[in-house]
């Protein structure tokens, strides 16, 4: 099964990005060309970058210390093998969405989907329903990757996820915004035992579950101001 970008659902409550990284089901891994990294491989180019990676069935999840403008944040981020392991596919953790659907505005969904065409190189938003939280990824050609073109990759996604901070901040959000759902009948907040288990979700997002933490600034970090 090959991973593809495309996965737009409008679901009333959630309208998002899917995440597609894994296959429903263990199929036989394709023989890798010299230059390629293997999953055992991209865990050793992550541990001779000092990221500490703690390896979760097929990823990796891992710290990354993203710095710009002489800010620094430290970013929750995962690594992954696409399935036919043609591509790495790079995360970066968002914040995690209110329990209600009713406290997620239409206004920020819709300013997430249109960021996703000004990113570039490769990069988009998603959501993970399994977590709660929303991500930003990045594809890269699983070719001859380097630490460093690798460390470059992370801190080019980094950046984004600084950059665009007013854009999926759940803190930011206006409560004068218009709710995601159809409607405005009051529902009773999910619990954490209500979210899906991980054989119960789509094969796009199996194997994601339990993964990543909110963005956080260093001491000296401010959340970058919006131009």
């Amino acid at each position: 099964m090959h991973l593809s970008r495309r996965g737009f659902f409008a679901a009333g409550a959630l309208s998002a990005l899917v995440a597609p990284v894994f296959a429903a089901e263990e199929a036989p891994k394709p023989a890798l060309r010299p230059g390629q990294l293997s999953e055992e491989s991209l865990g050793t180019l992550l541990k001779a970058m000092n990221l500490k990676p703690e390896k979760v069935e097929q990823r990796y999840d891992f710290t990354f210390r993203a710095v710009l403008n002489k800010e620094e944040w430290d970013l929750s981020m995962t690594a992954v093998l696409s399935s036919d392991s043609q591509s790495v596919w790079i995360m970066a953790w968002l914040d995690e969405l209110p329990k209600s659907a009713d406290a997620v505005p239409r206004t920020a969904l819709l300013r997430l989907l249109a960021a996703n065409d000004r990113l570039g190189n490769g990069k988009f938003f998603a959501y993970v329903a399994s977590n709660r939280r929303f991500v930003l990824q990045r594809v890269i050609p699983n070719e001859n990757i380097s630490t460093r073109g690798f460390a470059t990759a992370l801190q080019d996604l980094g950046a984004s996820v600084m950059e665009s901070h007013p854009f999926w901040s759940v803190a930011g959000w206006s409560g004068s915004q218009t709710p995601a759902t159809a409607t405005t009948a009051a529902r009773p907040a999910a619990d954490d035992d209500d979210q899906p288990a991980d054989k119960d979700m789509p094969a796009s997002q199996q194997g994601l579950q339990g993964a990543g933490r909110a963005p956080a600034k260093t001491a000296s970090g401010q959340a970058p101001v919006r131009q």
